[in-house]
């Protein structure tokens, strides 16, 4: 069966929905990229493991239920001191490639994504995503405490960018794949698209915003990722849990102190990593073995405590099913901070989602096991609290209350604690609100230098040139004929507010136009002043319509260089009807503005 040209000018009858479709199908490339992407990914991480934890450790973390190893284990015996030395040695590596081939890669990722999307234009160099793929396997896999989201989200965001280079398209459509790329990588490795295209719009911003154009096409490139993805590793959610339900509503008492507790919690995690990492940003010591000092930190806590390293996520799982201890938790939370922040703060790669929602979910599980002794009449889950810990913690801690939400009940498979995680995510969110992982966050959209443009042209578009000038009266407006003299001239132009005049013949027809500007030739020289007439000084004018809006005259003014048009009649254009000048223009949004302010 054909499909003519004329078939597809039917089915998509405007060239803004033809580009809209065009777009959205880059996104599913974008997102089968990012998905092949995602696999590499996962398949670098579990080597590193393998070889650093594993192999040479003889340390065996205990993985998601959701996920199973890629390599056999090896006969090993578990070796503290070489537990020890290892995140160093990653780190070590991962310094050096980081600082010698794109510094951008270092620390969590999703940082530099977002500084790009605002400040960059959606530009990401092309080495990043490599970089930062193996870098981020080396940290993680010897035992660095970092997620993965920070990786995949700069890995993903990098393809988009990449083929958006490629593709030679212009800033606003880049952006808009580097977003669905970022998304895509998320929502495929976290087994969540829906959370994953949710996330990318979200985390853009510090306060409850979304970055609503990119939602589509991040769910788009989002869902073909996910299908590429499991289709590799299957379609099962990351972790495994028990049966929760909520059925109960004074269970929201115990779970408000949980809201507390991970808004307490992530106060307290923000500000030691960034202590971390401003500490070392001061040390003067190459950059290149940060990361290993870091790394000493790290395998120093893991020789003792070794689930406070790596992704932690076996600790979740063991949270859900109550079979670690309240201090245990506790202990993993206070050391998770402590690891998390000397990984990534040093320079090393990796995200700090997946540490974050270890932290929460620790916490949840030591407050659930606390609440169940209580208010033992409640029947309470404690793993049901480590579940809801997790959600609220991170969105606390990134400002990505909605988001998160959906990601944790995607990552569980369970959707019967929403209520009480909503509850949680939001009571944290408000608490939390001035603090963030995220410093490349901007508070709004409104605050965004890539939405500026689009905000000032929505306004400008509304207001038409004819009620701007419909306000002016009689005597803004002059208009000279072609013989008039110097002094007249000056004296028109003393009288007036005007700094533009029409010129026009005996039948009121345009001929030409004169600026003030061009009486400084001639009024230094009194000599010329019986000689020279508006003929002599005037210019070809600049038009606009007057049922033309105030952005095509903003775009008139910046192409000519002149900061003045000539109005004239839609039916005809030698008739002058008005000067429209870059003042009338601001005038005119600020009011629109501040009447959108005030209504």
């Amino acid at each position: 069966m054909q499909f003519s040209l004329r078939e597809f000018k039917q089915a998509f009858p405007t060239t803004m929905l033809r580009e809209l479709w065009r777009l959205l199908f880059l996104c599913a490339v974008v997102g089968l990229i990012a998905g092949l992407g995602a696999i590499v990914f996962y398949m670098m991480l579990d080597a590193g493991r393998w070889f650093f934890l594993e192999f040479l450790a003889g340390y065996h973390p205990a993985l998601p239920g959701g996920e199973h190893r890629l390599i056999p284990l090896p006969e090993t015996e578990f070796r503290r001191w070489v537990l020890f030395l290892v995140p160093a040695a990653g780190g070590l590596l991962s310094g050096i490639i980081v600082f010698s081939l794109a510094p951008e890669a270092e620390g969590h990722g999703t940082d530099a994504a977002i500084d790009s999307y605002h400040n960059r234009g959606g530009k990401v160099r092309a080495r990043v995503p490599w970089v930062k793929a193996i870098t981020a396997a080396l940290t993680i896999g010897s035992g660095g405490s970092g997620g993965r989201e920070g990786p995949i989200a700069q890995i993903g965001s990098g393809f988009g960018s990449m083929f958006a280079n490629w593709l030679k398209l212009r800033p606003h459509e880049r952006r808009v794949l580097m977003a669905a790329g970022m998304g895509a990588g998320v929502g495929a490795i976290f087994h969540a698209p829906l959370a994953g295209a949710l996330f990318a719009a979200e985390v853009l911003y510090r306060e409850l915003d979304l970055e609503y154009e990119v939602l589509v096409p991040t769910v788009i490139s989002s869902i073909t990722a996910y299908a590429v993805f499991a289709s590799k590793f299957g379609w099962q959610p990351l972790f495994v849990t028990p049966k929760f339900v909520f059925q109960n509503p004074a269970e929201l008492g115990p779970y408000f102190i949980l809201a507390l507790v991970v808004a307490a919690g992530a106060s307290i995690f923000v500000k030691v990593f960034y202590t971390t990492r401003d500490g070392f940003v001061g040390l003067r010591i190459p950059n290149h073995v940060k990361p290993a000092l870091g790394g000493l930190v790290v395998g120093a806590v893991g020789y003792f405590v070794p689930e406070a390293i790596g992704t932690g996520y076996g600790v979740i799982q063991e949270a859900f099913f109550a079979k670690m201890g309240v201090g245990t938790l506790l202990a993993v939370a206070f050391l998770k901070m402590v690891t998390t922040s000397f990984t990534i703060g040093s320079g090393g790669s990796g995200g700090v989602f997946g540490p974050a929602i270890v932290i929460g979910g620790a916490l949840g599980g030591a407050v659930g096991l606390l609440m169940a002794q209580l208010f033992p009449w409640m029947n309470l889950q404690p793993g049901a609290f480590a579940l809801v810990g997790m959600a609220g913690f991170f969105a606390a801690a990134a400002n990505t209350p909605i988001s998160t939400l959906i990601m944790v009940s995607e990552m569980t498979g369970n959707y019967h604690l929403l209520v009480p995680s909503m509850f949680v995510c939001f009571v944290a969110f408000m608490l939390c609100k001035k603090y963030t992982l995220y410093e490349n966050q901007i508070a709004t959209r409104f605050d965004a230098p890539a939405n500026t443009g689009n905000m000032m042209k929505a306004v400008l578009l509304k207001i038409p040139v004819v009620d701007v000038i419909a306000r002016q009266t009689d005597s803004d407006f002059v208009q000279v004929r072609e013989g008039t003299n110097l002094r007249k001239l000056l004296e028109l132009f003393a009288g007036s507010s005007s700094s533009s005049f029409p010129v026009v013949d005996e039948d009121g027809k345009l001929i030409s136009m004169i600026h003030s500007r061009d009486l400084r030739s001639v009024v230094a020289d009194p000599s010329l002043e019986p000689l020279v007439v508006a003929a002599d000084l005037a210019h070809a004018p600049v038009t606009i319509r007057k049922n033309e809006d105030l952005f095509v005259a903003v775009q008139q003014m910046a192409s000519n260089w002149v900061d003045d048009l000539l109005v004239v009649d839609d039916q005809d254009p030698e008739r002058p009807l008005a000067i429209l000048s870059r003042s009338d223009v601001v005038s005119a949004y600020h009011e629109v503005l501040n009447k959108g302010l005030t209504s």
